[in-house]
């Protein structure tokens, strides 16, 4: 297939605003793909290459060839060219990665030039998000949609899903299943502004677990091989020994759990979400000195060390010696789970029936320092990468987890630092973002001094007032409601925002959309 059109395609489905326009395009492109051109094909239609570092960079993309008069490039070919930039290392990598960077642009006419920094840039803002590309692949293979999506929620992968569904049909995606090892996309919750509301979703009985402050983990054990994943499905085994031991330490051959790793004082409070956050991304971790710790031995590691001790703590069962759990009610797989964890390594739960009931229990969550509560239906199974009805989750504030687009330079005491934000909401119609507002409340020195090296480095235009960044860094924000606003394109602004946390754990494409901002601004309710 001609790069061209998968470049054609790509420009079609970002003018339109037609959910069923974009996916008769998208699979309309699939069913044109080679088989062997599916994996790269299918990426490049989700705005993703294959090879995930490519040691290509934004700098490299800023001065790039004339582009061809005749389109020569093959989805094939330019799948070759990335993997061999990818491929580089060593001494004389650079220059010659600039070398193939330059010759396969050349080769790209105008409109291939643009896909290509797209892809390169993670930038391509086309609209088709994961949701429709698996309704796409639907369309295109004939097969059930719901097949398509239980396949990617626990494969995880698009490009495998895609070319098992258009090559193998219905039985090759009901090859799919849990993989120990192999992490899935997490279930999720949906938001609700007081516990009423939560159980009106879920019903009662229900059960109410605390929403610790801390980072989702994934922990999949296989005899002695643990891998730990976090929210975004990323590895972070190497930098949380602790919690790698204290799985190791438990009764089973096989687990996958759900769960937090969280920063406790030593009064057993949660530290400050930053301090949680950065110490997971650190590839530096403390010693634990050959021990195989539980909860207690975990917080005293932190009085031998110095450094920050994740503590893990588990809610949820995914699989148990070599029987998946995925599709049990939610009460047996937490009675599975309470049945290999020690009760020290549990998150906080109670089993309601009535709202002061909920109540009590949110009120001793937020005292004690945590996020909330999540308010959950106990006959439901496990919704991988869903976001669904049966856990509802409940905090004290309205808060939004927004994408930052810009930063203003500071004045007086925050002169040479990155200070005031441009806070933006995804929308999903267009791929892009509308502006809210900005802020510069919440900020410590700290995190201006970390703010700075930040945006500095997403930077994409610099000025003397203001640094214009990529769309990549989400930043959860409080606010005290929306108001109608002119001055902004999406008609409404946050009234009093404020800074929260840096959300490390989420990409832009997860940020909430200006569709649920309008909700709040109508008082209706937000899923």
């Amino acid at each position: 297939m001609r790069f061209l059109d998968l470049a054609a395609t790509s420009a079609a489905v970002g003018a339109t605003t037609s959910r069923r326009a974009k996916v008769d395009l998208l699979a309309a492109a699939l069913r044109d793909l080679d088989p062997d051109e599916l994996p790269a094909g299918s990426g490049y239609l989700a705005g993703e290459l294959r090879q995930r570092q490519t040691g290509v960079g934004y700098a490299s993309l800023r001065e790039l060839p004339p582009p061809a008069a005749v389109p020569t490039l093959t989805v094939a070919s330019v799948d070759a060219a990335v993997a061999e930039l990818a491929g580089l290392h060593g001494p004389g990598s650079q220059s010659r990665r600039r070398e193939l960077l330059q010759a396969l642009f050349a080769a790209a006419t105008v409109d291939e030039q643009r896909m290509l920094v797209g892809l390169f840039s993670g930038e391509l803002r086309q609209g088709a998000q994961a949701g429709l590309l698996a309704d796409a692949v639907a369309r295109a293979a004939d097969v059930p949609l719901s097949l398509v999506r239980r396949a990617l929620l626990v494969a995880g992968d698009l490009r495998a899903v895609a070319v098992a569904a258009l090559t193998g049909g219905a039985a090759a995606l009901q090859g799919f299943t849990l993989r120990v090892g192999r992490p899935l996309a997490p279930m999720l919750a949906q938001s609700a502004p007081t516990v009423d509301e939560a159980l009106a979703a879920t019903g009662t009985p229900a059960v109410v677990d605390v929403k610790l402050d801390g980072i989702r983990i994934q922990v999949h054990r296989s005899g002695s091989d643990i891998a730990v994943f976090t929210r975004s499905l990323d590895e972070i085994t190497t930098r949380v020994p602790e919690v790698v031991a204290t799985v190791r330490a438990l009764p089973a051959r096989e687990l996958v759990l759900d769960g937090e790793a969280i920063g406790l004082d030593e009064t057993g409070r949660p530290l400050p979400f930053q301090q949680t956050s950065s110490r997971a991304a650190r590839r530096t971790t403390p010693s634990t000195n050959g021990t195989s710790p539980v909860a207690p031995a975990v917080l005293a590691a932190a009085d031998t060390t110095g450094a920050t001790v994740l503590t893990p703590y588990f809610f949820d069962l995914l699989h148990l010696d070599g029987t998946d759990l995925l599709d049990q009610p939610g009460r047996d797989r937490w009675a599975a789970l309470a049945a290999v964890v020690d009760p020290t390594l549990l998150v906080g739960r109670v089993e309601v029936d009535r709202v002061e009931q909920a109540a009590e229990a949110f009120a001793a969550a937020v005292d004690a320092g945590q996020e909330g509560v999540v308010v959950k239906a106990p006959d439901a199974p496990y919704d991988a990468g869903r976001r669904g009805a049966a856990w509802i989750k409940v905090k004290p504030r309205h808060t939004l987890d927004l994408v930052v687009l810009a930063v203003e330079w500071g004045s007086g005491r925050r002169r040479g630092w990155l200070s005031n934000l441009h806070l933006g909401a995804r929308d999903p119609a267009t791929g892009g973002f509308v502006m809210l507002g900005k802020t510069f409340k919440g900020l410590t020195d700290e995190v201006l001094r970390w703010q700075t090296e930040r945006f500095l480095g997403l930077a994409v235009e610099r000025g003397e007032w203001l640094v214009r960044v990529r769309p990549e860094q989400v930043v959860e924000i409080a606010f005290d409601g929306v108001q109608t606003s002119p001055r902004y394109p999406g008609g409404v602004a946050l009234r009093f925002a404020r800074v929260v946390r840096y959300r490390e754990d989420k990409s832009a494409a997860e940020a909430d959309t200006i569709d649920t901002v309008r909700a709040i601004h109508a008082g209706r309710p937000v899923s």
